[in-house]
């Protein structure tokens, strides 16, 4: 397979994760490197240089590095203000690639900035590459407006992308119509390979010794939220459905919800925060709910084994990793119909899948669950066994490789020293 360069602009493998720009796709680049990288294949990861405490390369694993790439000022950038800094981005992985010697088989671009970048290489030294776009700009349009921050040119860097691109990976079945419907993208070009998860990092831990380990009451019914808090995760549906439960279901449960830009929830650095609060106190749930602020992952496994069942309602998801991780745990999902929670989750096997901003659907589910501890347990179970056998890392990276080689084996042979003239 050779060497593989893995670029991902906005979204470093090192990054803490709970943050606006830092989530899914930070996991899937960091696992998908590793996982590679056991294999035996080597991979360098092409990120954005933002703390100048870092170094220019980090090893992650024997085979794996981070390679982090001069784009503007080495600081923090909003990831919908760096498409100005990305011909600078694209020129210093061109500088690092030839002071390498040019190994590379292959470049697996990651976003859409990233893609750009990996389009412009393929122009310059014809090296082949695939993308995962992990969100859609025309599907971020539809659900949020004016809302959407990003660039206009975004829509047509991805129409260029794909119309350019080696290999597509479509991260669940509507992702693919999306890329097909919305963008004309070549179908022949797609292979639909999910996100997986670390079962090794999350699994079940007995429910008593999670609480125990997160200072939580035993006795209490939790309820859970886990990512990043930000609007279009519909957190404030969760509320809602909460202060349902609480008031016309007559039932008890207290709500978690872990994340933020710090470790502490702060409402400055996290302004989602004081919006869901004042939705708390108009719902009369306050004292029904804590933000726990950022966790490191290595503590997550806790809040998902702590959980009697964990929820998540997006106005969209790409795919979603939090329902996977939560599967992994043992715990069932509750989760909206939308993207890949829709793929992830089975409806009235490993959970519920509800209507997007419907707290009322929500809290019906949410009272189903918590009133049947042999249903919820029986779920639970179901979670563990579909997260094994669909979604472990191991074998989301075995097909991930295939796709790699089936992509190289199409390509034209490139010598180096054509590669060096084309530089």
């Amino acid at each position: 397979m050779g060497r593989i360069g893995l670029i991902s602009e906005h979204a470093s493998p090192l990054a803490a994760l709970g943050g606006v720009d830092s989530g899914g796709q930070n996991v899937y680049v960091d696992e998908l490197a590793r996982h590679l990288g056991s294999m035996g294949c080597e991979v360098d990861v092409f990120t954005r240089w933002d703390d100048p405490r870092q170094p220019h390369i980090v090893t992650l694993e024997p085979n794996v590095r981070v390679i982090h790439i001069k784009a503007g000022a080495v600081a923090p950038l909003r990831k919908e203000d760096m498409l100005g800094v990305m011909g600078e981005f694209t020129a210093d992985v061109l500088r690092f690639m030839r002071s390498e010697g040019f190994p590379y088989t292959l470049l697996h671009a990651n976003f859409w900035m990233s893609a750009l970048v990996a389009a412009d290489i393929k122009r310059r030294i014809g090296l082949p590459f695939v993308v995962t776009y992990h969100a859609l700009g025309k599907v971020r349009v539809q659900h949020q407006g004016s809302a959407d921050q990003f660039p206009k040119a975004r829509i047509d860097i991805e129409t260029r992308t794909m119309r350019e691109a080696d290999g597509i990976i479509a991260e669940c079945p509507q992702d693919f119509d999306d890329l097909v419907t919305l963008y004309g993208a070549d179908p022949a070009k797609i292979a639909i390979i999910p996100c997986g998860v670390n079962m090794e990092q999350f699994h079940p831990v007995h429910q008593w010794t999670a609480r125990t380990q997160l200072g939580l009451n035993p006795r209490e019914r939790y309820i859970l939220q886990l990512g990043r808090i930000v609007p279009r995760k519909g957190i404030d549906t969760v509320i809602a459905a909460l202060g349902i439960l609480t008031h016309h279901y007559d039932c008890t449960a207290h709500l978690l919800i872990v994340g933020g830009e710090s470790d502490d929830p702060d409402p400055v650095k996290t302004p989602e925060i004081g919006r869901l609060m004042q939705i708390a106190e108009q719902e009369r749930v306050a004292h029904r709910m804590t933000f726990t602020g950022r966790k490191r992952r290595d503590q997550l496994k806790y809040y998902y084994a702590a959980a009697d069942v964990f929820v998540t309602t997006p106005w969209y998801e790409p795919f979603g990793m939090t329902p996977l991780e939560s599967m992994a745990c043992g715990t069932p999902v509750i989760g909206a119909a939308v993207g890949g929670v829709k793929y992830s989750v089975a409806h009235e096997v490993t959970g519920f899948l509800v209507p997007s901003k419907n707290p009322a659907a929500l809290a019906e589910r949410l009272h189903q669950v918590l009133a049947d501890s042999a249903a919820a347990e029986t779920m639970g179970e179901n979670a563990l066994r579909r997260a094994n056998d669909l979604f472990a890392w191991s074998r989301v990276t075995e097909q991930v490789a295939a796709f790699y080689d089936a992509v190289i084996e199409r390509q034209p042979t490139l010598s180096m020293e054509q590669a060096k003239v084309q530089s």
